[in-house]
C-alpha cells in the first residue's frame, strides 16, 4: 500500500469517528459531546442522556456503519463481477426477493384473510420474511449461476427474477386496503432506527461472514478485471469464485435489507465515488476505501434525515439519493470518464 494511500485511510477514519459522533449528538435533542463520551463509558449522571444514546442513538449509528460500508462493498462486488458500472448490490433480485417476502405478510390479508395477517405482521415476522425472500431468490441464483457460464446471462436472469417478484408484489397491492399499502410503502423507505442491541447482534453476526467471503476474494476480484480468459491462465476457478462472490453479496445485501430495509443509492454510488478519489482498481485498496466511504455517507445520510432540532425524521431512502446523487454526478462531470 502507498504511503499516500495510508495518510488518506487515516484521514478517512478519523471523518467516520467524527460523523459517528456527530450522528449520536444530533436530533430532537441536542448531546453535548462529553456527555456522549460519558454515557458510553457509563459514567454520565445524565439518565436521560444516557439512556437516549445507549437505547436509541448508539445502535442507530452502528446500524448506519454496517448498511452504508456494507452496501458500498456489495456494490463494489457486483461492478466488478458483471464488469458493469450500473450494477449494484440488488442486481442479482435479493432485494426483490425481500421485498416479496415482506409484501406477503403485510399485502397477504387481501388474500389470506384479516385475522390471519394480523397474527403475522410483527417486526421479527417481516424481518424473517424478508430474509426468506432473499434466500430463496439466492438459492435460485446460485442454481443457475452453476449451469450457466456467461456472467451477463447472470446478471440478466437476476434482472428477471426481480421482475417476477415485482409482478407478484402489484397483484397483492391490487387486493390490499389503503392501510396495508401505507404500511408495505413505510417499510420500502427503509429505517436505521428500528433495531435492539440483540438485533443488532445478530444482523453483525451474518454481515460479518459475509465481510469475510469477500476478504478471501480480493485475489479472484482482481483477477476478474483483466477478464475470464486471464483470469483462468492465472489458476483461478471461475466458477467457485463467482458463487462466492454472489454468496457474499447475497449474505450482505440480503441481511441489510431484511433488518432496515430496501436502501438505495448507496451501493451503487459509493465504488464510483471511491474510484474516482483513490484512482486504482486494486481490491486490497478499494475494499477498505469503500468501507469507510459506505459507512461515512450514510451516516451522513442519517444525520440529515433526522432534521436536527426538529421532531421530523424524513425517509432515508430519499435522503441517499438527494444527497448522494449530485455529488457523483458532479464528480463525473469533473473527471470526463468513469474509471473502472
Amino acid at each position: 500500500m502507498k504511503s499516500n494511500h495510508k495518510y488518506s485511510f487515516i484521514i478517512l477514519a478519523a471523518i467516520l469517528l467524527l460523523c459517528f459522533l456527530a450522528n449520536i449528538s444530533l436530533g430532537s435533542i441536542h448531546i453535548p459531546l462529553t456527555e456522549i463520551i460519558e454515557s458510553i463509558f457509563g459514567t454520565t449522571e445524565n439518565e436521560t442522556s444516557q439512556l437516549i444514546i445507549t437505547k436509541y442513538r448508539l445502535p442507530k449509528a452502528l446500524t448506519a456503519i454496517l448498511v452504508g460500508s456494507g452496501l458500498g462493498t456489495s456494490g463494489l462486488l457486483m461492478q466488478t463481477l458483471f464488469r458493469n458500472p450500473l450494477a449494484g448490490p440488488f442486481v442479482l433480485g435479493i432485494s426483490s426477493g425481500a421485498s416479496l417476502g415482506v409484501a406477503l405478510v403485510i399485502l397477504g390479508s387481501g388474500l389470506f384473510g384479516g385475522l390471519f395477517a394480523t397474527a403475522l405482521i410483527s417486526k421479527w415476522s417481516i424481518v424473517i420474511a424478508a430474509s426468506l425472500g432473499s434466500f430463496l431468490v439466492l438459492l435460485a441464483v446460485l442454481a443457475v449461476s452453476h449451469r450457466v457460464r456467461d456472467t451477463m446471462a447472470i446478471l440478466i436472469i437476476g434482472l428477471m427474477f426481480g421482475s417476477i417478484t415485482a409482478a407478484v408484489v402489484s397483484v397483492l397491492s391490487y387486493f390490499s386496503s389503503a392501510e396495508q399499502l401505507q404500511q408495505y410503502i413505510f417499510w420500502g423507505f427503509g429505517s436505521l432506527s428500528n433495531l435492539s442491541w440483540n438485533e443488532l447482534l445478530i444482523f453483525f453476526g451474518i454481515y460479518s461472514v459475509g465481510i469475510i467471503l469477500t476478504v478471501t476474494s480480493i485475489k479472484g476480484l482482481n483477477s476478474l478485471l483483466l477478464g475470464d480468459n486471464y483470469a483462468k491462465s492465472l489458476g483461478l476457478n471461475l466458477k467457485q469464485s463467482r458463487l462466492i462472490i454472489i454468496l457474499s453479496t447475497s449474505l450482505i445485501a440480503g441481511t441489510i435489507t431484511a433488518f432496515a430495509g430496501p436502501i438505495a443509492f448507496i451501493g451503487l454510488a459509493i465504488p464510483h465515488l471511491t474510484r474516482q478519489i483513490f484512482k486504482t482498481s486494486n481490491h486490497k485498496i478499494l475494499l477498505p476505501a469503500v468501507f469507510l466511504f459506505g459507512a461515512i455517507v450514510m451516516l451522513i445520510c442519517d444525520s440529515i434525515s433526522q432534521v436536527p432540532g426538529s421532531d421530523y425524521t424524513l425517509p432515508i431512502n430519499a435522503i441517499t439519493a438527494l444527497v448522494g446523487a449530485p455529488v457523483v454526478i458532479w464528480l463525473l462531470v469533473r473527471q470526463r470518464k468513469m474509471m473502472f
